[in-house]
């Protein structure tokens, strides 16, 4: 039985020394996507409009959510922005259990490193989240004629976000072999995990003994973060922001180290 390594250096390794591959894999499933279809690639791009659309009329005229005086911005661009950086956490993990599931010759007949599919799925939703933002940071520029000078922080405010959902690939791509249901059960937290972070709300919303609460989600203070250096102008708050990258760091080495000792009996299930 093939002993798969599961230390910090090796998952680095896995990305640097598969990088070719993983470059390829990415471009063929964002490709696969809208292969076949008449609009094509468009299709990325006029997806995420209409769907803010949507949501900009259900909460932005029905309901008439607002975001106080005190900061910048649009109600507009506020809620893309939070919709954006929940879509890498959907995205990611609505593919999760599946990944190996949908990829049985990789399993079965050829000898493949099976520990970039996560990475893929992981960077195929960061290359979804670079065309919204591309959408949101020019209608931000549109209505207020200026760019934050913090934009370019924004990966380093992102990147503790993506580790931790990188370990949380890892893990569920996993389990979802061996327990079919998980695909069902991430749909339902994916959904809540949307209305439990501030997104179409601010946090000052939120009555006090339930904020706490809300930043036990890892997506409020990314969202948070995120609007703070694309719309406002902030630095961001680079003690949670350290705090935020180990955790995310360990989360991501924890999943690996699970994918890994997990994956030798993949085969006997599929």
């Amino acid at each position: 039985m093939i002993d798969h390594p599961i230390s910090p250096r090796c998952m680095i390794g896995t990305l640097l020394s598969y990088r070719g591959l993983i470059k390829r894999l990415v471009a063929r499933d964002f490709a696969a996507r809208y292969r076949g279809s008449v609009m094509g690639v468009v299709w990325a791009v006029l997806t995420p409009l209409i769907m803010a659309a949507v949501y900009l009329f259900v909460f932005g005229i029905v309901f008439q959510s607002r975001w106080g005086a005190e900061q910048q911005g649009t109600f507009t661009v506020t809620l893309l922005v939070g919709l954006v950086v929940h879509g890498v956490f959907a995205e990611a993990l609505s593919r999760a259990p599946t990944i190996v599931l949908g990829n049985p010759s990789y399993v079965k007949k050829v000898v493949f490193p099976l520990e970039i599919l996560p990475i893929v799925a992981v960077l195929n939703a960061l290359v979804t989240a670079a065309i919204g933002l591309t959408i949101v940071i020019t209608i931000h520029f549109a209505l207020s004629g200026r760019l934050s000078p913090t934009l370019p922080l924004l990966p380093a405010v992102l990147l503790p976000l993506l580790l931790a959902v990188l370990g949380l690939v890892y893990l569920l791509s996993s389990v979802g072999v061996f327990f079919r249901d998980l695909l069902q059960i991430v749909g339902l937290v994916v959904t809540a995990s949307m209305f439990l972070a501030p997104i179409f709300y601010p946090i000052s919303a939120v009555p006090d003994p339930y904020r706490t609460l809300l930043y036990l989600n890892p997506l409020t203070f990314a969202v948070e973060q995120a609007r703070a250096v694309v719309l406002y102008g902030k630095a961001p708050d680079w003690l949670g922001l350290t705090v935020f990258t180990v955790a995310g760091a360990t989360s991501a080495w924890l999943g690996y180290a699970w994918f890994q000792r997990t994956r030798r009996g993949f085969a006997d299930v599929m």
